[in-house]
């Protein structure tokens, strides 16, 4: 399994929304426009890219993965009243 922070930057808000949703179908939205989203294989990492690639507009918008591994997820926090980054039960899994 991997987890990743993502973040976007995106023009059009009807690409802003369609991309929102997708991400909040494979993890949790942090913040409005950062996610931290967990694959469980390659297959299901190719497919998150291929339904993102359908919508953005890559001249005008921006679309990061910041992979996390396991053990710095362990050692992350949070100074909020959030869960804890990567919380296992804040998770959602489709």
């Amino acid at each position: 399994m991997q987890r990743y922070v993502v973040t976007y930057d995106i023009s059009s808000n009807k690409r802003r929304v369609k991309v929102g949703n997708v991400l909040e179908a494979y993890g949790i939205r942090v913040n409005y426009s950062v996610f931290e989203i967990e694959v469980k294989s390659k297959t299901q990492k190719k497919l998150l890219e291929n339904e993102l690639l359908k919508i953005l507009n890559p001249k005008d918008d921006s679309l990061r993965f910041y992979n996390v591994c396991q053990e710095c997820a362990k050692k992350s926090w949070s100074l909020g009243e959030e869960n804890a980054p990567f919380e296992r039960n804040a998770i959602y899994y489709f």
